[in-house]
């Protein structure tokens, strides 16, 4: 079958006009603040609204039918093109000349990677920071959009059970169309983001970097107004402890916070994906509090350290902050954690495997996926002492299809082999093994922070242009579950049937 051309131009170019709507929104932020780059963002937002509106008038007769193939385009050139078109606004005004650098710091916005080459954040023009935090906005919810409405559709494994909880056929549904089911996640997120905004303004934060915090905390991202995070506030534990809530919020499924709102407890308290991620935060912060507190060299860290008493709520918020920030691949810092002991710099790399729910804005390669694998794993202990007997997995009291476990099994040793293969193609850039490691599942993760040189405390400004676009490419693989990009690159997929 021939691909349909028109339709796929004809959401591209949707997407571009939504992108053009959004930058406007920053100039606005920059008419206010008189920030000096106000008709520069306001020529990028029309040029890229005028370019959108163009392709989608050039294309109005297109044939209102859409097969995989055409999705995978649509979703894989829908981000490519977001993040072409989202480098105007920093290559207009200057703050990112580069192009190369412009589309890193954009495709890391857009991916919720939050992994930055600008060595001072706090010199540029606040409608610029306000645009760079919207990427992450625009591109944590467009995951949650894009899982619900576009993967189950595809077929996309691992996120078929989330279809089984959300919008699938079959299972419990938040609303049966899937217009209405998107606009329910929005609302929720736009709920989420006001409330944080609003509670940081009032622990302390001004009105701007409240809402650009907010903007990269529920869509697991990354970017800070500050050159050092959140440690800028390592003085007021309020505003972190108000950021780890909404961390814990963002890295669970949307599906289930609907579910919250309406009363149904239950539902979430007997979600198996949601009791695991739950006590591996809870495991996983006592370890690494229980580390920093007896062994951790705190001065060096730049952790605040007060007397006997705030020493263990020190201990205890800093481990809780960094857990959740790259467990939930949002990838703020409160500190040095590769300073902390070897054994926590091992500890954070590791986690850096784990991601999020599925269902939430994080990257990662899901609770879910592990929880699945960790399942299969121990029945297969079982299937070794009977092999006659039937042994399914079960997920939620439901047994899950063979073709689903497979699927994810092919997921997780792509994931794998990827990550392998991305360290591998670092190192030819003569960067260090830790670092090339530390770049590469981070990237694929969309965690943000690294190891070695490209640590917590340092950017990615020093990393070869060859080495950024490869990173954008990983940061790209990660977000869209790897095959919806892979699948592209076969010669199968291209071939007229």
């Amino acid at each position: 079958m021939t691909l349909n051309y028109k339709i796929i131009f004809h959401f591209l170019g949707l997407l571009l006009l939504f992108n053009g709507g959004f930058i406007l929104i920053a100039t606005l932020i920059s008419f206010i603040y008189r920030d000096g780059v106000t008709l520069e963002l306001l020529l990028s937002g029309f040029t890229i609204l005028l370019i959108g509106a163009f392709v989608m008038f050039n294309t109005r007769n297109h044939r209102k039918e859409l097969n995989k193939r055409e999705g995978y385009i649509v979703v894989a050139f829908g981000w490519i093109v977001m993040s072409l078109s989202g480098t105007l606004p920093y290559m207009i005004t200057e703050a990112i000349p580069s192009f190369t650098d412009a589309f890193f710091e954009t495709m890391s916005g857009y991916t919720t990677t939050g992994a930055s080459i600008l060595n001072d954040i706090e010199v540029v023009p606040k409608g610029v920071l306000f645009w760079r935090s919207m990427t992450h906005w625009i591109g944590g919810m467009g995951i949650i959009v894009l899982a619900i409405a576009i993967l189950p559709l595809l077929g996309i494994g691992g996120m078929q059970l989330f279809a089984a909880e959300a919008p699938g056929p079959g299972g419990d549904k938040l609303h049966p169309r899937i217009t209405d089911t998107a606009k329910r996640l929005w609302l929720i997120y736009f709920g989420y983001t006001a409330a944080e905004t609003i509670l940081l303004q009032v622990a302390g934060m001004s009105f701007f970097d409240a809402i650009n915090h907010a903007l990269s905390t529920l869509s697991t991202g990354g970017f800070s107004t500050k050159n050092a995070s959140v440690a800028y506030w390592n003085d007021n534990p309020a505003v972190q402890y108000i950021i780890i809530a909404f961390m814990f919020l963002a890295g669970t499924n949307f599906v289930l916070s609907y579910f919250a709102f309406k009363g149904r407890v239950q539902k979430i308290i007997k979600d198996d994906e949601f009791k695991l991620y739950f006590r591996f935060i809870f495991v996983f912060t006592i370890v690494a509090a229980l580390i920093i507190y007896f062994r951790a060299d705190v001065s060096q860290s730049s952790i605040d350290h007060p007397m006997v008493l705030g020493e263990f709520e020190s201990a205890l918020r800093h481990g809780l902050f960094q857990v959740l920030a790259i467990v939930t691949t949002t990838g703020f810092v409160t500190a040095d954690y590769t300073m902390w002991t070897p054994f926590l710099t091992v500890f954070f790399f590791g986690l850096m495997f784990l991601g999020g729910s599925a269902g939430s804005t994080s990257g990662g390669i899901k609770v879910v996926r592990h929880l699945l694998l960790i399942k299969n794993g121990f029945l297969e202990f079982k299937r070794a002492l009977h092999p006659n007997a039937i042994l399914p997995v079960r997920y939620n009291q439901k047994s899950v299809s063979k073709d689903i476990v497979f699927n994810i099994l092919g997921f997780f040793i792509t994931y794998m082999l990827l990550f392998i293969f991305g360290a591998l193609i670092f190192s030819m850039f003569q960067i260090d093994f830790t670092s090339a490691i530390g770049l590469s599942a981070s990237s694929l993760g969309n965690v943000g922070p690294a190891l070695g040189d490209f640590g917590p405390v340092n950017n990615y400004a020093a990393l070869p242009p060859l080495g950024k676009w490869w990173a954008s490419f990983l940061m790209l693989l990660g977000r869209l579950e790897l095959f919806t990009v892979l699948i592209l690159l076969t010669p199968f997929f291209w071939r007229n049937r």
